[in-house]
């Protein structure tokens, strides 16, 4: 009896420490603004969970979303006006790519 209990607890001890090891991808939004100049940082929200990222040469990366439905915000620089995309789709492990984003 004590070591089958022994052999269980190295069994479930070996399998949590495996597990605490293992790392969480998530996936990506990425885009592009035009004009290139025209915003500084987007957003993407979903529920409790906030990212952020920088918009560079008109280009942005919002990494490590959990899967799930983000609403995306392009916080633009004056005159023009914040973007939003609603229900945005996201994957672990993929790119959602939103293609190019016109400013108004």
């Amino acid at each position: 009896m004590k070591r089958t209990t022994f052999g269980l607890s190295a069994l479930v001890a070996v399998v949590v420490g495996a597990l605490a090891f293992t790392t969480f991808d998530g996936g990506t939004i990425s885009g592009k603004i035009t004009p290139a100049d025209g915003a500084s940082e987007v957003w993407a929200i979903s529920g409790m969970d906030t990212l952020k990222a920088p918009i560079t040469d008109g280009a942005f990366s919002v990494q490590s979303a959990k899967a799930g439905s983000y609403t995306v915000i392009i916080d633009a620089k004056d005159p023009y006006k914040d973007a939003t995309l609603k229900d945005v789709k996201v994957e672990d492990g993929k790119t959602t790519d939103l293609g190019e984003i016109k400013l108004d």
